[in-house]
């Protein structure tokens, strides 16, 4: 699964920038605001579970990392490492077997449930069969729909047989990268039916060096430090997530320092974040990508010379300088630019005159208002948009204009972020089909899958496809990564995938991100990556 946020964002690597600082501070801290060892932080978002099988807002990532149960984490450089399992499962070393089919995972010992009870190859199991359930809610199934069975010889190893190949289960089956399913507590959960509404979804038990204390909807929700975590004490007591509305109210918390952390800093408050006495930026490669989707199930946006001219006539370096502020990089492929499986794709150049010709040749005739239309079809979309990001808006204005020039037209329509997020089942706006373009931004992982969100299986309920997009070349291409376990046999297969992207246009891809957070510059020792950036907490301080 992936992960989607709907932050704007810039380039560069690991730096500090802009720090000032405020005196007064006590015990060797510079700022006298800072509650030593609680971390108090914002994302201008709202969460609508505490459950990653049920949620996949950025958000709920983080706090998930910080809180719940994983086999795999990963390190400052992308890396993967073995949390509750004891190894990476390979080939070389006999976890993967030979054919692929067979992967074995070796658990700790002792590990305990923040509630005490004990952690084995039982909770893995059952996890494994809540995820394909399908009375639960789950965000997509793609690679679970893999598994054959899944042995359990101990109480401290799990085997998973599949029917095919599966390269991705390294991020797939109970890793933080994305926004993969964590491990439940069976002890918990096994007594019911579905996990959809279960009070454990307001407050759950996990594994982790934070543990849940109470969420108080619509405010805030508080992790304290979880005595029984195998790895330890972390150094921070507290860390309280505040519920912020929008940006400006996020900005204005920052300021008046009731919040030690905004992430992610949009571009266009970039210059005042970091004129704020006693705050630093830290600017992290990123492997979030903004896109605006196209619904595919749209007679007109069914036309590729629909969606190719839309392309031509949205100026994308307009949007990213006026909006952004010039933070990020324009690109036309969804891999992050230095992934290990990276592909560049000549950039398509803003020319509304080639887009008219296009449209001309295509039979789009203009009509009232010089909307096009063809064969009673209108080029008038739905754009449907998460409410409170007055910088999103600002965009979509912009991108309104662009299109008027080549007769094209849209109604925006605002949600609360949590339902526009939502699954499917709960009415979630991304996966229905109740409008004709949205954006927000897509999280790569870590070895080019892109399946979950643009194979012909996945679309909604059974994946995260909400453009409906199935061509058969990207799909194979898809499905052919799979099958090749080493990182240079995968990259063809993303090449292909990303060319034929390219040439199809299911969505544009508006920029690649860079991830900047402002934090409170007594806060020590946060080195964030770019897939799981709460992954790594046991040190952080303020």
């Amino acid at each position: 699964m992936k992960r989607f946020v709907g932050l704007a964002l810039a380039l560069g690597m690991l730096a500090a920038g802009c720090t000032k600082v405020g005196g007064g501070g006590i015990d060797g801290r510079a700022n006298s605001w800072t509650h030593p060892h609680v971390l108090t932080f914002a994302d201008a978002g709202d969460v609508n579970t505490l459950n990653p099988h049920l949620g996949q807002f950025a958000d709920i990532g983080h706090l998930s990392s910080l809180t719940m149960a994983y086999l795999v984490k990963w390190d400052k450089d992308n890396k993967p490492y073995p949390e509750l399992a004891t190894e990476i499962p390979t080939q070389a070393n006999g976890g993967v077997s030979k054919d692929g089919l067979r992967i074995t995972y070796h658990l700790r010992h002792g590990v305990k449930w923040s509630d005490g009870a004990p952690f084995t190859a039982d909770d893995v199991v059952f996890s494994t069969k809540v995820v394909l359930n399908p009375a639960n809610n789950e965000v997509g199934r793609t690679g679970w729909d893999l598994i054959t069975k899944i042995d359990e010889p101990d109480k401290y190893t799990v085997i998973f047989h599949l029917k095919k190949p599966y390269s991705p289960f390294i991020e797939t089956f109970f890793s933080t990268a994305g926004a993969n399913p964590c491990i439940l507590p069976k002890h918990l959960l096994a007594k019911y039916p579905n996990i959809n509404n279960v009070p454990y979804n307001s407050l759950p038990i996990g594994i982790g060096p934070f543990k849940y204390e109470r969420w108080d909807r619509g405010s805030q929700i508080v992790l304290v430090d979880n005595p029984l975590y195998f790895r330890g004490r972390p150094k921070l007591d507290k860390i309280v997530f505040k519920i912020i509305p929008d940006r400006n109210t996020t900005l204005a918390q920052l300021q008046a320092h009731e919040i030690d952390m905004w992430d992610l800093v949009p571009g266009n408050y970039l210059a005042r974040v970091q004129a704020i006495p006693g705050v630093s930026t830290i600017e992290v490669p990123s492997y979030y990508y903004d896109h605006l989707d196209f619904n595919l199930t749209n007679p007109a946006l069914k036309d590729p010379v629909v969606r190719q001219a839309l392309r031509l006539a949205y100026n994308r370096e307009e949007r990213l300088v006026k909006i952004n502020h010039g933070l990020g990089k324009l690109s036309d492929s969804p891999t992050p630019l230095d992934a290990p499986y990276a592909v560049n794709e000549p950039l398509v150049a803003y020319d509304p005159a080639k887009a008219n010709a296009m449209l001309d040749a295509d039979g789009w005739k203009r009509g009232p208002g010089g909307i096009r239309e063809k064969n009673g079809v209108k080029l008038s979309f739905v754009y449907a948009i998460y409410a409170g990001t007055q910088d999103v808006d600002d965009g979509i204005e912009l991108l309104r204009a662009n299109w008027k020039k080549i007769g094209v037209d849209f109604t925006v329509k605002h949600y609360p972020i949590a339902m526009f997020f939502a699954p499917l089942q709960e009415g979630g706006i991304v996966y229905s089909n109740k409008w004709d373009i949205t954006s927000f931004a897509w999280q790569n992982e870590a070895i080019g899958d892109y399946s979950a969100i643009y194979s012909c299986a996945s679309f909604p309920p059974l994946g995260q496809n909400n453009l409906r997009w199935c061509d058969p070349v990207a799909s194979k291409a898809m499905t052919a990564l799979y099958s090749h376990y080493d990182q240079v046999q995968r990259n063809p297969d993303v090449k292909t995938f990303v060319d034929r992207f390219y040439q199809e246009v299911p969505s544009i891809i508006t920029d690649q991100r860079v991830d900047v957070y402002a934090v409170n510059s007594d806060i020590k020792h946060f080195h964030p990556n770019a897939i799981t950036p709460f992954d790594n907490f046991m040190n952080v301080d303020i």
